[in-house]
């Protein structure tokens, strides 16, 4: 992508919206470049249609150059969404085309980049939205893909695609809706922000659809070499041979023999050179002076930032290869760890046998897989089940693991994972980490130089609810008691793991449930409900319970009617199969409460199992997603948990959103954040946070990591993840990000642990005398 340095300032002068009809400033397109079909907007006349726009302005204004106008749009920080939206006259319908793309052409004055979002609304509910990183004092041209052969063909990526054809251009990623949605009659084109910590300002201009340029299927063909990285084109911290790759590890084991943990560090990281409170052996929580912190097992306060998924698994992606063979599928129904989190699955020779080619896309991917009698075979892995992609399961390879070998060999079985354990405690205390974050590798539970989280999972064959929304997966029904035997077989098998070690600061049982919207339609924010509602009680142990619960609240059924206007004749027919039509207020108020009493039994089932087998170690809540964290959802973790947890990916901790936690008054921590980019890093996908590129990157680290240690309640923050996302995508679900502190070859990003270190150095006196 090129990149243009605004060589003067925006002229001040509003000509307003309705007052603009000065000639274009469209630039005519050399003969390879994508053809314009129609110039949806150039704010040289006047716009026809409307203007909508919420936590945002738009004025159209004069270009210092001269050079025609553009629509300056603020968008407000602090906010969960600023947006504007363009409405035509009348809808557009672009089905009669099969290849096109939307293209927009945006400057950034400010000093900051800036996340614009950019998507389309059909009249039939359908949406698709696209980012893109605008970097600080730039212009550029910018496009998505709206219909084309490109998208015809799931490749296994996370939201992000290859750009098919050479372009100085940057192609946006598809972040929300359908990624083909209906083009017949299109009503809107919304441009916004969400999560920004400031206001943001830029200039938007010429929004036209164009026709994709001719382009061959084989750019997706050969892309990755034999380290796992992107084979055609170059990037900072690319490698070239296994020399280069020995070498450059060599040079980080002499900068890392010469470290050590920082000077007011304590052993468990706490401060040194802060208060000192009651020793209680274990790590605990403790508010002094309106703050909320942990305290480590000596009675030193201790903030908890580091790295989470410190671990081998979910580092493989999928090489198109599958067996016939259904024995290697097979799932034991008492296990307690799921597919994500499984490291290396061995296949044997007699299942080898059976080999396929599932995905010729795929498997055409590699220009390197190691021969099965290959010395680094050692690193193929088997994935019985995916989240989502062009196939349900597959062989999978992790380039990562290999490269750990290549750079540090393997005298004796296993020492490169045993060295790369080492190497990873020795670089967490260079770095001024304090802690690692959650899905750390079990190999670590007995470390004693970096205190860690423990991790479980909730599975197994127990009734299930769906919110008609679930992002990963449906929710477990909480008072089934297969629920709590299960939660109980988990959380035993870590307290065997951990061993009551005191390193061990807490655990964090499940990841981002989908418990609802805090904010939308009674569907939105009480899916769960309904469906249980829609069951019979024989069927859904949790509808049972709300049925007792609503006998003991109306006494009859007629008090019921009354209250949902309902016409159940006796208790039996909601005890049947139900699916409401009303909404009463009545109503909402009874799937609220319906909502806390599922919620409060989850807490209440992990809580007890955690108390049982645990009792010295912090219970660090359900790690919740901003999309299912309801507020009858918080208001039970709150009575069950030690510390909240969030996953927060923003730019960072908004003030305006995230005040609520102060009235709760218990501690919290982020369990996930991460910022990422694809112009420098090698990757297609910068991740859910974009950044400009890698120094970029390393400044919104450190404002991220500010605007926790600013909130009283923030105890911790952990971005994830430690190692960036496969280039080809996770075989969980074909996530691609740049997202790690270090590249698929064990290359750390420099500026970004210089960022960590920076701010490290000073992170307990920047806590504390916080006012």
């Amino acid at each position: 992508m090129k990149i243009h340095t605004l060589s003067g300032a925006i002229a001040l002068a509003c000509l307003g919206l309705s007052a603009c009809n000065t000639s274009s400033n469209t630039t005519e397109p050399n003969p390879s470049s994508p053809k314009v079909i129609t110039e949806l907007y150039n704010f040289e006349s006047p716009i026809k249609g409307k203007v909508e726009t919420k936590n945002a302005t738009a004025k159209v204004r004069r270009l210092a150059s001269g050079s025609g106008n553009a629509l300056q749009i603020k968008f407000e920080g602090d906010v969960a969404e600023a947006a504007v939206k363009l409405i035509p006259a009348e809808n557009w319908d672009w089905s009669m085309h099969d290849e096109i793309n939307l293209a927009f052409d945006v400057i950034n004055p400010e000093e900051e980049s800036i996340q614009l979002y950019v998507g389309i609304t059909a009249e039939n509910g359908d949406q698709a939205s696209h980012s893109v990183i605008i970097p600080a004092n730039s212009e550029s041209t910018y496009y998505f893909i709206l219909k084309g052969k490109v998208l015809d063909t799931d490749l296994g990526y996370k939201h992000s695609r290859m750009e098919a054809w050479q372009s100085e251009e940057q192609m946006a990623h598809f972040r929300i809706g359908t990624i083909t949605p209906d083009i017949s009659s299109v009503n809107a084109l919304r441009l916004f922000t969400r999560g920004n910590l400031v206001s943001k300002r830029l200039m938007v201009d010429n929004l036209r659809l164009r026709g994709n340029p001719e382009y061959n299927n084989d750019y997706r063909k050969n892309i990755v070499d034999k380290f796992g990285q992107i084979a055609k084109h170059g990037f900072p911290l690319k490698v070239h041979s296994d020399t280069e790759l020995k070498a450059k590890a060599n040079a980080e084991l002499s900068r890392l023999d010469a470290s050590g943990p920082l000077p007011d560090r304590t052993r468990f990281g706490g401060w040194k050179n802060g208060p000192q409170l009651d020793a209680t052996g274990y790590f605990r929580t403790h508010k002094m002076n309106g703050k909320w912190w942990l305290v480590d097992p000596d009675g030193y306060l201790f903030f908890s930032n580091g790295l989470a998924n410190v671990r081998m698994a979910n580092l493989t992606t999928l090489t198109g290869v599958d067996f016939k063979d259904e024995s290697v599928r097979y799932v034991d129904p008492e296990a307690v760890t799921p597919e994500d989190s499984m490291g290396i699955v061995n296949v044997s020779d007699e299942v080898r046998n059976t080999r396929f080619i599932a995905s010729d896309v795929r498997h055409e991917m590699f220009t390197w897989l190691p021969d099965y009698d290959d010395e680094l075979a050692d690193h193929y892995s088997y994935r019985r089940s995916v989240h989502k992609g062009p196939l349900t399961s597959g062989e999978t390879f992790s380039f990562y693991r290999a490269n750990l070998e290549r750079r540090y060999g393997e005298a004796t079985p296993h020492a490169y994972e045993e060295k790369w354990q080492q190497v990873t405690l020795d670089r967490f205390q260079d770095w001024g980490f304090t802690s690692m974050g959650n899905w750390v590798d079990p190999a670590f539970y007995s470390n004693q130089q970096v205190p860690y989280f423990a991790n479980g999972w909730i599975i197994g064959d127990f009734k299930k609810l769906s919110s008609k929304h679930d992002i990963w997966d449906s929710m477990p029904d909480s008072f089934d008691p297969e629920f709590e035997r299960r939660a109980n077989v988990t959380i035993e098998k870590i307290a065997e793991e951990i061993q009551s070690s005191p390193w061990c600061i807490g655990v964090f049982v499940d990841n981002e449930k989908s418990w609802g919207r805090r904010e939308g339609t009674l569907e939105q924010r009480y899916g769960l409900i309904l469906d249980a509602l829609s069951k019979p009680i024989l069927q859904s142990p949790a509808k049972a319970a709300f049925v007792d619960a609503l006998k003991q609240k109306y006494a009859s059924i007629n008090k019921l009617n009354d209250s949902w206007q309902t016409s159940f004749t006796q208790w039996q027919d909601l005890a049947d199969a139900y699916t409401p039509t009303q909404e009463t207020p009545s109503f909402e108020q009874d799937l609220s409460m319906m909502l806390e009493m599922l919620s409060e039994q989850y807490f209440k089932v992990v809580h007890s199992a955690l108390e049982t087998a645990l009792p010295n170690h912090l219970y660090m809540g359900a790690r919740m997603a901003s999309w299912g964290m309801p507020d009858e959802t918080i208001s039970a973790a709150v009575r069950y948990s030690d510390v909240l947890s969030f996953n927060i990916y923003k730019e960072g901790v908004q003030p305006s959103q995230w005040g609520f936690i102060k009235d709760l008054d218990l501690p919290s921590i982020i369990g996930e954040f991460h910022i990422g980019t694809n112009t420098d890093s090698g990757l297609y996908h910068p991740g859910l946070v974009a950044a400009a590129d890698q120094e970029d990157r390393a400044k919104m680290y450190q404002q991220y990591m500010q605007s926790v240690v600013d909130h009283p309640n923030m105890v911790g923050a952990h971005w994830f993840q430690y190692v960036d996302s496969p280039l080809t995508g996770r075989a969980f679900d074909g996530e691609n990000y740049n997202v790690g502190f270090v590249s698929v070859t064990d290359i750390p990003y420099p500026q970004l642990v210089d960022a960590a270190r920076e701010f490290n150095r000073t992170l307990y006196p920047k806590r504390f005398n916080q006012e």
